[in-house]
């Protein structure tokens, strides 16, 4: 999860409010970071990577840019590839022989059609992220969110504090023996 912004002529991550980045909290220019992300996946022809922006970027083109100019659309997985109406997303042997390793999901709405960067809300529910989030036996949406019952989207983001690794053990847990800790399904050792 990454936060982009129009920032002194250029497109930088930050984190910031009122949709403007400043010095104090500027991260640096995007494509820095983005070329990292180029290295790790040539170096690492097996792995997948996904990136979720908040996007403040109004620059026309900008953000297809810097994705351009740090040599990732070689990776690029395609708006016309995504999941529709709750479909299973492609295999991961599927996207690596087609080398479609970056998936890209942007905030701005209306880049889906301009730049060809999928719609987050689209594709994915999220739940209410921080103390919001933390009601007994209540799971609220986030507020872009669609409700987290739409079944006609593929992809669930999870934001309890646990992050992707307790998410996935929670629902292999119930998957697999109906408890919520994949760990209470291991056999006990005598």
């Amino acid at each position: 999860m990454l936060d982009a912004y129009d920032f002194k002529g250029d497109v930088w991550l930050c984190h910031s409010f009122d949709g403007k980045c400043f010095d104090f909290t500027a991260f640096g220019p995007a494509i820095d970071t983005f070329k990292e992300i180029e290295a790790f996946l040539s170096a690492n022809p097996t792995e997948i990577v996904t990136l979720i922006l908040e996007d403040y970027v109004r620059t026309p083109n900008a953000l297809t840019k810097v994705f351009t100019d740090a040599g990732l659309m070689k990776y690029w997985f395609p708006v016309k590839s995504m999941p529709q109406n709750g479909q299973d997303w492609p295999l991961v042997s599927d996207m690596i022989a087609k080398n479609q390793r970056l998936v890209v999901f942007t905030s701005a709405k209306y880049k889906e059609n301009s730049e060809g960067i999928a719609y987050q809300w689209n594709y994915m529910v999220e739940n209410q992220y921080g103390d919001g989030g933390l009601q007994s036996g209540n799971c609220t949406a986030r507020g872009e969110s669609p409700p987290l019952n739409d079944m006609t989207k593929s992809l669930v983001l999870r934001s309890d504090g646990g992050g992707t690794f307790q998410a996935v053990d929670t629902m292999n847990g119930e998957l697999l023996c109906g408890s919520r800790d994949v760990r209470a399904c291991l056999p006990i050792s005598p």
